[in-house]
């Protein structure tokens, strides 16, 4: 898509890329390419981990999006912390190999922005929703329906990003976040919402469908 407007690796990575290729640069000057080469496998993993590639927005405009790409982990009813509802939950765990850009699920006004402070379990683990360091925004779409969309840290990711403000008006798969190394992203729908996806699932941020809103 040439008209994508972020680039194809994420400014959120340019440091740590070129701080690994510099290092890489320097032990092979200095000592050879063998004692270079598990610098130049660090620089090449920074580079896919930061990748952060063009997607395709689907049509239907009560499809959820998921908001990052990764494995389905959880698909239940559960209470929704930050609407203080009962709620339709779908999480997605992303590895490291996974893009980590996340981009909203649906077109709406961001209505609430929080973050919390927290712990960093593995992001696999369900009590990672609410004990580790976690950004939600609550996201109200055109035909009133409520999205809650969270970003969890993980065991290994430190930095959670998230750009996005309240009263910003978000279209569907736009880029409001990003999550270093390994983490989890949480939905909260309203209970009518009908899931398209299961645990186990493999997900692509924007092109995947998680569920249809009522």
């Amino acid at each position: 898509m040439s008209t994508y407007p972020h680039p194809i690796i994420a400014r959120e990575g340019w440091l740590f890329i070129a701080a690994a290729l510099l290092a890489a640069f320097a032990a092979h000057w200095l000592w050879g390419f063998w004692w270079a080469l598990p610098l130049w496998l660090t620089m090449v993993f920074m580079a896919q981990f930061f990748r952060d590639p063009p997607r395709t927005v689907p049509q239907d405009p009560n499809a959820v999006l998921s908001p990052a790409d990764g494995r389905i982990v959880a698909v239940e009813r559960a209470p929704d912390p930050y609407l203080d509802r009962e709620a339709l939950k779908m999480s997605i765990f992303m590895n490291v190999f996974n893009v980590h850009s996340n981009r909203s699920p649906v077109e709406g006004e961001i209505r609430g922005a929080w973050y919390r402070p927290g712990k960093f379990f593995n992001a696999e683990l369900s009590k990672s929703s609410l004990q580790n360091e976690r950004a939600a925004l609550w996201i109200r779409t055109p035909s009133g329906a409520d999205v809650t969309c969270v970003q969890v840290a993980g065991m290994i990711a430190r930095r959670i990003l998230c750009y996005a403000k309240t009263g910003q008006k978000l279209a569907r798969g736009e880029r409001f976040g990003f999550i270093r190394f390994g983490s989890r992203v949480d939905l909260y729908l309203p209970l009518a919402a009908i899931p398209r996806a299961s645990v186990g699932d493999k997900v692509h941020a924007t092109e995947s469908v998680l569920a249809l809103l009522p």
